[in-house]
């Protein structure tokens, strides 16, 4: 590894740079907005004073630590299962994580996934090799119980996200680093992209599904013979259902029906449903595709491109140089093809993933399943952008707990709604419905398809609100609420953009925030809902924070949440997508959602330099928590790593990985205290 100071950092962005958005609009500022929120709070202990913020949280009376984290004796087995202490915030090359825990990894990028599969070797990569191998930069991670509905913690199926390759951390010679450009202090980076590296990357791309399984002495293996392991990757056909299939503008010269995909990208977060599969999300597709100035002024497909962040000119990747579907001059309607909800049957091996268009399309996130047998299926979702939109869609058809096939395709009909949140913590799921309100011809919405291909104008036109970037939104399995993660925006407010307004009352927002939401009678398919704030997120000493009425001077301070999960007694755990309290890596929090350490954050596990924190989920027991470590050393390149974990001290690029988290005394105990 070498120091970052022997050399500059490269900073390559794979994540669409925040899109702005002008108005002329301002709020209300962030001590006005946050008082009124704070006095209709349930079970609050504090006092907001006009012009500074004091909340005398819950927590008073434990002491700190000088340093600010936790001292022993500290809160944490109110009731909640939370006794571990909690992590100082840290930066490093390797992870960690709380004392009495263990981990390590069970899936990393080049793993052999079948028998026939080659053993990695980052010098001598192929296509063919990394088709049969667990793809890059894992996000999401769903445990689905083997046999199906058995509730088993000990053997199951992991479905594993691949969002992007990082070609410059995976390929030896993919940059060049000169001097800075006259007048610029960043060195110039070339990009030295052939055919090779991007049949690699495609392949590197899509989805993971692999079977593994838990033995006597708690540890976790790969199943690698298994007849599930599978890679869906970005060459892999899928098919298009629901209303938007078909239609003329999913319509290729490769696929002139409009009904078949080769491949799926940038999946970040997911959701598996009820009936064993997982709806994988499509999030930042824009940047696989080059040439937006080339397409007609004032078309659709220009007016889209303009909205979703497509490249006007080349694109970084260069996969536009190789491949014509990514050149909007050549195919300018190959990119209404991604930006769908993908949903994966890991339990037949042989099925062909489907992409429903009934659930929009935008930089998807989320897609938490909530089912009641009788009734319809809902799934969440954020649109993962500053100033766009947070979305619900409910099923026309009932799920049937009896009949897995019954539940195949309901995710073909139904209705999408999007969120408008009040000032006076109210709210409401407006329906996006073609020829209802401003869906109309005239307003550029002649079908139900035109809606959902161009969901963010739809939204736009109805008058939703704009939030921090909607990330993860789930369900609490204990107080049946639901949460979503705002990770943060610093747009907010600044110049010409969009003013603060209640649901997100904090200008140039880098911190990020946690909303949590009561649908009317607790009925997930009603149209009306209660929202409050749960966590601002933010250094426990700066004043706009809040975490839920806690002492702020005990809790573990984060910034930019991102993916979260329940434990069994309703605990929240929220990752990071950077974190710079403290200038602190990122990593997995844990905190209370009910009882007097509501709010009380603490930092569980810290990823290495460079790395993200994502798709934590738990097995059905808690016994094993599933985390995964996403782009670790980004911010070096093949020749001049930050680190190589998880193998810092053979390795030779770094891996992301997932890894499992147990317990130390007790692998097969509860993580969290049941």
């Amino acid at each position: 590894m070498t120091s970052t100071e022997a050399r500059p950092v490269v900073r390559i962005e794979h994540a669409e740079d925040e899109k702005v958005y002008s108005t002329a609009g301002r709020g209300q500022t962030f001590g006005e907005i946050l008082a009124k929120r704070l006095s209709r709070r349930d079970g609050l202990k504090g006092v907001v004073a006009a012009s500074a913020i004091t909340l005398a949280g819950t927590g008073a009376g434990f002491a700190a630590a000088q340093d600010g984290t936790p001292a022993a004796g500290t809160p944490g087995a109110g009731g909640n299962g939370l006794s571990f202490e909690a992590l100082a915030n840290g930066v490093g090359a390797e992870a960690i994580v709380a004392d009495g825990y263990q981990f390590r990894p069970i899936l990393s990028w080049g793993d052999p996934l079948t028998p026939d599969a080659p053993e990695f070797d980052v010098m001598a990569q192929s296509a063919a090799a990394q088709a049969q191998q667990v793809g890059y930069n894992c996000d999401f991670v769903g445990f689905i119980s083997l046999p199906m509905g058995s509730g088993a913690s000990d053997h199951g199926l992991l479905v594993v996200n691949h969002e992007y390759s990082s070609g410059e951390l995976m390929f030896p010679g993919y940059v060049t680093v000169g001097p800075p450009a006259e007048g610029e202090d960043e060195p110039t980076l070339t990009f030295n992209v052939t055919q090779d590296i991007v049949d690699i990357e495609l392949e590197a791309h899509g989805l993971t599904v692999a079977e593994v399984i838990r033995g006597e002495d708690g540890q976790w293996s790969l199943v690698r013979d298994s007849e599930y392991n599978r890679r869906i990757t970005a060459t892999t056909e899928i098919e298009l259902t629901g209303p938007a299939a078909g239609t003329e503008l999913l319509r290729t010269a490769a696929d002139p029906d409009g009904l078949t995909v080769l491949g799926t990208l940038n999946n970040c977060a997911g959701g598996v449903t009820p009936w064993g599969t997982v709806v994988s999300g499509e999030e930042n597709f824009n940047q696989y595709f080059a040439n937006a100035a080339s397409l007609e002024p004032e078309s659709i497909q220009a007016l889209s491109a303009a909205r979703y962040g497509l490249n006007e000119e080349a694109s970084d990747r260069q996969w536009e140089s190789f491949y014509d579907r990514f050149d909007l001059s050549v195919e300018p309607n190959e990119p209404f093809r991604f930006g769908w909800a993908v949903e994966v049957d890991p339990l037949d091996p042989t099925s062909t993933p489907k992409k429903r268009t009934a659930l929009g399309r935008n930089k998807h996130e989320g897609h938490t399943s909530v089912a009641v047998d009788g009734a319809p299926v809902v799934i969440y979702s954020g649109d993962d952008q500053s100033f766009d939109y947070a979305y619900k869609f409910v099923t026309a058809g009932n799920y049937n707990a009896g009949d897995r096939a019954a539940n195949m395709d309901l995710l073909d009909e139904g209705t999408l709604y999007v969120a408008v949140f009040s000032e006076d913590g109210t709210g409401e799921w407006l329906p996006m419905i073609q020829g209802q309100g401003e869906l109309t011809e005239a307003n550029g919405f002649a079908t139900q398809a035109d809606v959902l291909i161009n969901t963010r104008l739809a939204a736009d036109a109805m008058g939703a609100t704009k939030m921090d970037r909607p990330e993860d939104f789930e369900t609490n399995p204990v107080n049946g609420k639901v949460y979503l993660v705002c990770t943060n925006n610093s747009n907010r407010g600044v110049e010409d953009n969009y003013g603060i307004d209640a649901a997100n009352p904090r200008a140039a927002n880098e911190f990020g925030h946690v909303i949590e939401i009561t649908e009317a009678g607790n009925d997930h398919t009603a149209t009306t809902f209660e929202w409050a704030l749960f966590i601002t997120a933010g250094p426990n000493n700066d004043q706009t924070t809040d975490y839920a009425g806690f002492d702020k001077s005990l809790v573990s301070g984060f910034s930019s949440p991102d993916n979260i999960t329940f434990d069994a007694l309703g605990n929240i755990w929220i990752s990071t997508d950077g974190n710079d309290v403290d200038e602190a890596n990122d990593g997995l929090f844990a905190v209370p959602t009910e009882g007097e350490e509501r709010g009380y954050a603490k930092r569980f596990f810290q990823v290495p330099d460079g790395a993200e924190c994502t798709g934590p989920v738990f097995t059905p027991d808690n016994s094993t928590l599933f985390v995964a470590v996403q782009h670790p050393g980004e911010g070096g390149y093949f020749e001049e790593q930050l680190n190589t974990w998880p193998d810092n001290e053979n390795g030779v690029a770094p891996r992301p990985s997932v890894v499992v988290i147990t317990r130390t005394d007790d692998p097969l105990a509860p993580i969290v205290a049941v």
